[in-house]
């Protein structure tokens, strides 16, 4: 496995489990109440912060981990991983396109700012976990 796929499987195991952790701590917060009434920012920049130390760390570890057994082969990456990350990127962004459109629609609507702040959040998960997704899976079969 190559560095690029490497990094891009620990994102997306870290935006499942960051998404997961979020909305166990805001419905906990909640309980029988509505959700608008949680304090949810600090929960969303903990887990946002979180998120990114342990995708960091997680890389690290698994680089170490890779560059033992195949000291060539760390942190190269070719034409090929620049194509399929650009091409993951273009992906995930349609999706952040979608959840920007949402915030719009909410902003217009005067929502609480729980739902518009989620909205957002969760379109940049969104975002970032179908890119993912979509370079394993170039990874995998190919870009054509």
């Amino acid at each position: 496995m190559v560095y690029e796929e490497r990094n891009t499987w620990v994102g997306l195991i870290v935006s499942v489990v960051g998404l997961t952790v979020y909305v166990l701590l805001v419905l906990q917060q909640a309980g029988e109440g509505p959700l608008t009434d949680v304090v949810w920012w600090p929960i969303m920049l903990w887990t946002i912060l979180g998120s990114i130390v342990a995708s960091i760390v997680i890389s690290i570890l698994w680089g170490i981990l890779a560059g033992v057994r195949d000291r060539d082969g760390v942190g190269k990456s070719d034409q090929r991983d620049r194509d399929i990350a650009h091409m993951g990127g273009r992906v995930g962004q349609a999706f952040l396109v979608i959840a920007g459109l949402g915030v719009i629609v909410l902003c217009a609507l005067e929502a609480d700012w729980f739902w518009i702040a989620n909205t957002m959040f969760f379109g940049f998960a969104l975002s970032a976990f179908v890119g993912g997704l979509a370079s394993v899976i170039a990874y995998r079969r190919g870009l054509a």
